[in-house]
């Protein structure tokens, strides 16, 4: 029994890392696109520097699960979510990455002259960023129906990222003079995009976790 409560509490303490993880991921990516909509570019250096105390972070994580696996020899639903918070933590770490990346673009962005208003950009940033906080959200309550809500908003961020596309091409087209800034905003509408496709993989791995259902590459739980 004693052995059964200190098992429990490791996983728990686990959970705990991963949110916290979970949180600076997060706010990392909340100051990247403040960086970014606010032209603060000291915004987009804190962005990059903190950067490593997620990769660390990660890297801890990992180490954990794999001590479980070797130690404990976790079965059904306790491997399920151990196996599941290394899915997530990896999926954390990559958007973290694309936080880094729209920071590098912010600060450069932020030296040149701003490109008109473009509304759709701060439509995929909120739908991204609705998106992350959703699927943690279902990984801290072990709610599905939550991460199918995140999976189905997935479609809107592959709608808006192309909408921003054409918008750039055709501005590019029209002023061949700022297609330097127009190339790197596309660049930053992907990385919004990709992150909506990490917390989709995250909201897939709850519903591994919780159901232990597979739905990678379909998330329609």
């Amino acid at each position: 029994m004693k052995i059964r409560k200190r098992f429990g509490q490791e996983l728990e303490d686990l959970k705990i890392e991963v949110l916290r993880m979970a949180a600076l991921t997060e706010r990392s990516l909340g100051k990247s696109f403040r960086a970014l909509f606010e032209h603060n570019s000291d915004l987009a250096e804190e962005v990059i520097t903190e950067d490593q105390e997620i990769d660390l972070l990660e890297v801890d994580i990992d180490k954990r699960c794999l001590r479980l696996f070797a130690l404990e020899q976790p079965m059904a639903r306790d491997l399920r979510f151990i196996i599941g918070c290394m899915r997530v933590c990896t999926n954390l770490e990559r958007i973290a990455d694309q936080a880094v990346n729209i920071s590098e673009r912010a600060l450069y962005l932020n030296q040149r002259p701003a490109l008109p208003h473009q509304p759709l950009m701060e439509q995929l940033a909120t739908t991204s960023m609705a998106m992350l906080k959703g699927a943690l959200s279902a990984f801290n309550d072990g709610q599905t129906s939550q991460a199918s809500e995140v999976c189905q908003m997935d479609d809107r961020a592959d709608e808006l990222n192309l909408q921003i596309l054409k918008h750039f091409i055709d501005y590019i087209i029209a002023d061949a003079k700022s297609a330097d800034l127009a190339v790197n905003t596309i660049i930053i509408s992907r990385c919004l995009e990709r992150c909506a496709d990490l917390a989709t993989n995250i909201a897939e791995a709850v519903v591994f976790i919780v159901e232990g259902v597979e739905i990678k590459h379909y998330c329609e739980p």
